[in-house]
Order: structure tokens, then sequence, then C-alpha cells
């Protein structure tokens, strides 16, 4: 259930509606609006009557929420939510680009795709640290000496970062480096990861798990949410596809869907979803049609010779390209 406060209603009403929520066993979240304080009852294991809370005084409606995933839904939110970002917003219509390499693998190497991808119009860079990969042999990231230099193209550059934690520890120590914490499909649904993340004070970029369906996602941004943080970001990177065409199947359609059920901004990942450097710019191009709030897009100046996901990497040239065909397809352009 959400309760609707009136715009005139005072600290001490919305402290006496938590207060009768908590009284029932269930757990308040009050969600401060732009006009009016709404108080999402969660916890609850049937349905709310709303009579217990329509008497109370600076009560205005008491709405039942139908799904499952509550605080993330488009019936407790109507309006888009923005991502606040250190001079940078996402979402409403912010469309922002992020490009980078799957892997830190050293500072002249970060440095110099910073620069190209920043020079073609990316505002974030991507770069992975902590890298989960599926065999145990394959490089697992630099770590903190990766986020280190993450810090120095941020420093350099102007860029902000984005880079993915894989654990508690890690999740730690990219809460202090990054702007945006990212979630892989692996832990899509390590929830106990979610939570830590949902307290950790930073934006949380959450791909899709790889069989995950919609509900299963955004169940899984209610446990990042449910811990007190709204900036989520969904990142759609494919699902597991029938054959080898692909490295994964691109569900394009999860876009509107996604703007429909739920505040939460979208963006996609192209680069995972093709596993091939060719398919990328059509898959990238048709996600900005489908209505995204941004893409995820990995670029190597030699990827060739990059430690991981090399075959699926734009170069530069290839990159400047794209930015320019995006432009083309928003009217109000990529920045």
């Amino acid at each position: 259930m959400l309760i609707v406060m009136d715009k005139e209603a005072t600290p001490a009403q919305i402290e006496v509606v938590v207060d009768k929520i908590g009284a029932l066993g269930y757990l308040a979240q009050p969600m401060p609006g732009g006009e009016r304080v709404a108080i999402a009852v969660l916890k609850n294991p049937g349905p709310v009557d709303p009579a217990l809370f329509l008497d109370l005084p600076g009560v205005m409606q008491a709405i039942p929420v139908t799904r499952a995933y509550k605080l993330v839904s488009r019936e407790v939110q109507r309006e888009d939510t923005l991502i606040s970002l250190p001079g940078l917003e996402l979402g409403r219509g912010r469309f922002v680009v992020m490009a980078g390499p799957c892997a830190v693998e050293s500072e002249v190497q970060a440095l110099t795709i910073a620069a190209r991808v920043k020079a073609a119009g990316a505002r974030i860079f991507r770069g992975g640290a902590f890298k989960p990969r599926t065999s145990p042999y394959s490089n697992q990231g630099l770590g903190k000496a990766g986020l280190k230099i993450l810090k120095k193209v941020r420093d350099e550059t102007g860029l902000l970062i984005i880079t993915e934690a894989v654990d508690g520890d890690s999740l730690k120590l990219v809460s202090e480096y990054a702007d945006i914490v990212q979630l892989g499909a692996r832990n899509m649904q390590n929830f106990s990861l979610l939570r830590r993340a949902g307290r950790c004070g930073k934006p949380v970029l959450l791909k899709r798990g790889m069989n995950a369906t919609l509900e299963e996602w955004l169940m899984a941004a209610e446990y990042i949410m449910s811990e007190g943080n709204s900036q989520i970001i969904l990142c759609e990177r494919g699902i597991r596809a029938i054959g080898e065409h692909v490295r994964n199947l691109l569900d394009l359609a999860m876009v509107p869907v996604v703007h429909r059920e739920t505040h939460l901004p979208i963006v996609v990942d192209p680069s995972h979803a093709a596993g091939r450097r060719d398919l990328v710019p059509p898959l990238a191009r048709a996600a900005v049609a489908a209505g995204c709030d941004g893409l995820l897009i990995e670029v190597h100046h030699e990827p060739e010779k990059a430690i991981s996901d090399g075959a699926q990497s734009l170069y530069p040239d290839q990159f400047a390209a794209l930015m320019q065909e995006i432009q083309a397809l928003r009217p109000g352009g990529w920045k």
C-alpha cells in the first residue's frame, strides 16, 4: 500500500502514520516528493485495509499496490527517477553514454582510451578493476590498483567512473573510488550484496541476470531500494541465446516495458549482448530508437591485445562514428 499525505501535512502527522504502520508490524518507507510525502507500507504479508489510515490527520489517499515490487513500481512513483551525479544527470530525457575497456589493464591503457571516448562525447568511463570470470584461471582484474588508475582517469579527464563490485569487500572499495557502483549479471540475485549496495551511498547500476524475468530483475532492484537507495539504473545486457550468432540475446522489448513498469531509468549494454564488434553499432542504434536512457559500450584502442572481451570492443574511431549516429537518432543529442 502507498499512503499519500496531503501537501500541507506536518512532520508530526507523517510521524503518526509511520508509527501506525510500525504498530501493525509492517515497515514504513517515507518517500518525499516534489509537493507531498508518500509512505510505502512494506513487509505486509497480505492486503492492508485502507480504512486504517484514511481517518488519520494529513492522509489524502491510501492506494493499494498490486505489484510484488513496490518501491520501484510505477504505481508507487509516477515520476521518473533522476540519477544525480557530480555535474551530470541521467534519466528524464538526459541520455548518457558510458564507455571504456572491459578491464583496466594499465594506467597508459586507461588514460589513452579515456581521452578518446571523452573526445567522442562519452561522459562516464567504464572499466573493470574486479572481474568475475567464468574460469578461475582467467584474469580477475587489478583490484585496488585498478581503482587507483580509475581515480587518475577521473582526475585527469573529468570523466565520471563506473566499475563493478563482485562481493562485500570489493563493494566497500568501489564505493570509495567510483561514482556509480555496477552489479553484474552474475550477482543480480546475490541478495546480501544487493542489500549492502542499498547502503553504499552511491548510485547503483544493476545488470539483468542471464536468465532473469522482468519480475526477478525488478525484485532485485527492490532489495537495493528497500535499504534506502533510490538511485538505481537498470541495465539490459542480453539473456541466454539459442545458437552462436551472438553472445547473448539482446531483449530490446525490455526498454519500453521497463519504462511502463518502473520509474527507474534503463540503459543498454550492446557489447555484452553482441560478443562481436560488428554487431555493437546496429544494436546500439536499435536501443536508442527503443528509448533507452543511455548506453554502456566497450572501447579499446588495441582490442587485439585486450586481456578480456577484445572481440566485442569498438576501436575509438568506430565509437566516434557511432556517437555521431546516436546524435542523429536523438533530437536532443546524446549529452
